[in-house]
């Protein structure tokens, strides 16, 4: 039986030739359908994480390797099969408030879908589905159908969102940036409401977010990019309680703990002196720890059973093929 999803060796590079922009590189993963899962993929901006969202949503194709859905190439995708594609992997993106047609009730965002899938046979049903929906989401149908965006919080907003997309029966979700448009006092409520989702349902999430405070809190397993690259990955308890690559140290550093006797920002960076190397680490030149070994790309050397690091400060530990990088992200 084929996996739910695999990139394989999947690059994405803009503008192709002397001012190339490298926007993902060589990455390799797989999703299984039996085991669903909520993998965070984190990183700064510029990092190539709604890149990846893209490629996986079909809107953009891959400059190298193949994205396989159920063991087929999603470029090649035709009739049912890319009907089936379109319905199975959904999305939620981060802005709330520009997914609503101001002149519309929350009625029409719910219906176009059912209408355009043939989810319900009639009226009735398709009332059911939408109030399953939104209970699944912890909202009232009766408080919520009806209304206009303008009457909403950004809370509901976004739970409305993600409601649109299980009317659908996902089988993989790619939530990105969810909640950072929404105030501190809602996000719990939709990370709560995504979880349900995944444990419920049988979701796979993708979760892509910049914030590893939420990371930690939602995700089962999490890879790190930078400049479209993995720099660390693995369980995310490992990786975000004893990160091991210099990147992924300076992001978990940059984390407000609730703790008086750990220091914020305590992470010296003391930059290299020499620029990025083009075939080389691509932190090199902010990395403390930059040696000239680094000119040379690190692999992924694993640390633990689930975790594993692009630096060569553990080159003694064993290498693991690109292709393997699912076999430390547990479920």
């Amino acid at each position: 039986m084929a996996p739910l999803l695999e990139f394989k060796n999947v690059s994405k590079i803009y503008n192709p030739g002397k001012d190339e922009t490298v926007a993902l590189d060589n990455l390799s993963f797989t999703l299984k359908e039996e085991e669903p899962t909520i993998l965070t993929v984190a990183g700064e901006s510029g990092s190539g994480k709604t890149t990846l969202a893209m490629l996986l949503l079909g809107f953009i194709s891959a400059t190298h390797g193949q994205i396989l859905y159920k063991g087929k190439d999603i470029d090649n995708l035709r009739g049912k099969e890319k009907v089936a594609f379109r319905k199975e992997v959904q999305a939620v993106f981060q802005d709330p408030f520009a997914v609503f047609n101001p002149f519309y009730t929350v009625d029409h965002l719910l219906e176009v879908p059912i209408n355009r899938f043939k989810i319900a046979s009639n009226k009735h049903e398709a009332r059911e589905k939408m109030n399953e929906a939104l209970t699944a989401v912890g909202l009232q149908p009766d408080e919520i159908l009806g209304r206009y965006p303008h009457q909403l919080s950004g809370g509901q907003r976004q739970r409305i969102n993600i409601a649109r997309a299980l009317i659908m029966r996902p089988k993989i979700l790619i939530a990105d940036e969810p909640v950072s448009m929404v105030d501190a006092s809602l996000r719990a409520n939709i990370l709560e409401t995504l979880q349900v989702l995944q444990k419920d349902y049988g979701v796979s999430i993708i979760y892509i977010t910049h914030d590893l405070t939420t990371a930690f809190h939602i995700a089962d397993s999490i890879m790190v990019l930078y400049r479209g690259s993995v720099m660390e990955a693995g369980g995310v308890d490992e990786v975000i309680k004893t990160p091991q690559h210099p990147y992924t140290q300076l992001l978990v550093d940059s984390i407000p703990w609730p703790d008086l006797n750990r220091r914020w920002g305590q992470t010296d960076l003391v930059p290299s002196e020499d620029s990025v190397i083009g075939t080389g680490c691509k932190f090199y030149s902010r990395c403390p720890h930059a040696m000239d070994v680094c000119k040379s790309r690190p692999g992924l050397f694993q640390l633990e059973p689930y975790q594993t690091a692009s630096c060569y400060l553990y080159k003694d530990k064993p290498e693991l093929k690109t292709e393997a990088l699912s076999s430390v992200l547990p479920v």
